[in-house]
């Protein structure tokens, strides 16, 4: 056999078990519950949310937690530094529900951190976290239906013993980059965690998801929450890794469509966002020789036919939005893109965000939002 047909039929072979792999994975993450009930007591949550420059999806997204039906929520904002218009956003709302809601404006990134550490820190510092007995994190452009924290909160006393829980959330895409790349990065996230092994504790899965990771209090301090890591640019993940490393039980589940979000605005963003996290996973030395690997498999169904295999070809290019966008056709209820048939541009997107990370991750700093910090 000579190595393009090695080739040929190894990508093939690839791209087949990842599918098979990505469907096993999705059957076993389950839904919330709509029918489980909190206590008469529920325990206390506080909604810690970073903001740095998020007018554009901010306002919409706080109004939906503010309209939660979970009785003993209080939310904290950290305003980081806004300069577009967040922070009237913020104020605004502030000022209309007090008693729910408070904004912190800080202007100040201490040396040795990354501006959402420091933010989710400075948070957790605030009396109302201090005194809740869970932690909910959330990034700034998550929305949320009224009743999906009773239920989260539901799911996970109902699980016990649950000590964080992660929900996956529905991803909106808008323009033709976000809709041709997103669905399938987040199947390939699908992928990489099954969710049935999370709460195993003699298996290694993990899971923490920005849109959503709610954490017992007692947890959050046994690791030392974000002080412990100020630099961990992927914080959402590698907080559930230390809380289940510390014995702690991690529990992933179905958030969307009930909760979702518009992750990026464009492709450009999408980019910037992979040079920000692709180098800050636990094994990012193994990216340069993975980078050419991805390309040929990701590229299959382009390079197939001249290798003397369009019938390959043809179908890894039929199958892949098929099975992974019915994935996301379930997270959404979307109907099915036409643009997912491009699906083998995401691996070019990841191949430049990745180059572009470890180049970042080689000169030693993390760019994101404006911000230049220093990673030694």
């Amino acid at each position: 056999m000579t190595w393009l047909e090695a080739a040929s039929w190894g990508s093939t072979g690839v791209v087949l078990a990842a599918l098979a792999l990505l469907r096993h994975h999705w059957t076993r993450l389950l839904p919330l519950a709509r029918d489980l009930a909190l206590p008469a007591e529920p325990p206390s949550v506080c909604l810690c949310i970073p903001v740095r420059d998020e007018a554009a999806e901010v306002g919409a997204a706080l109004d939906s937690w503010l309209a939660q039906d979970y009785p003993r929520l209080t939310i904290l904002v950290v305003d980081d530094g806004s300069t577009d218009g967040s922070t009237a956003l913020l104020q605004a709302r502030a000022a209309a529900r007090p008693e729910r809601l408070r904004v912190l404006r800080n202007d100040h990134l201490p040396p040795g951190w990354l501006g959402k550490n420091h933010a989710l820190d400075l948070a957790t510092r605030q009396p109302e976290a201090e005194g809740a007995d869970w932690l909910l994190f959330v990034d700034a452009d998550v929305q949320a239906a009224p009743t999906l924290l009773s239920r989260a909160m539901a799911h996970a006393l109902e699980r016990a013993p649950t000590d964080i829980l992660a929900l996956v959330p529905a991803v909106d895409a808008v323009t033709p980059g976000e809709r041709i790349i997103l669905p399938l990065a987040a199947s390939a996230f699908l992928l990489a965690v099954p969710p049935h092994q999370v709460p195993n504790p003699r298996h290694p899965a993990f899971c923490g998801v920005g849109a959503f990771t709610l954490v017992r209090r007692a947890a959050y301090d046994a690791v030392g929450g974000h002080a412990a890591v100020p630099l961990e640019a992927i914080d959402d993940m590698m907080l559930a890794r230390r809380v289940k490393g510390a014995g702690f039980v991690n529990r992933v589940a179905r958030g969307g469509p009930d909760l979702h979000l518009r992750m990026y605005h464009g492709l450009w963003e999408l980019i910037r966002a992979m040079r920000k996290n692709a180098a800050a996973l636990p094994a990012w030395g193994l990216l340069p020789p993975a980078l050419p690997l991805v390309l040929v498999v990701g590229l299959a169904p382009a390079w197939l036919p001249f290798a003397g295999h369009p019938g390959l070809a043809l179908l890894l290019w039929l199958l892949v939005p098929v099975l992974a966008g019915d994935a996301q056709q379930r997270l959404t209820k979307r109907p099915m893109d036409l643009l997912w048939a491009l699906w083998p541009l995401t691996a070019v997107v990841f191949a430049v965000g990745t180059a572009w990370a470890l180049w970042d991750r080689l000169q030693g700093v993390n760019h994101w939002r404006g911000r230049d910090v220093a990673l030694r």
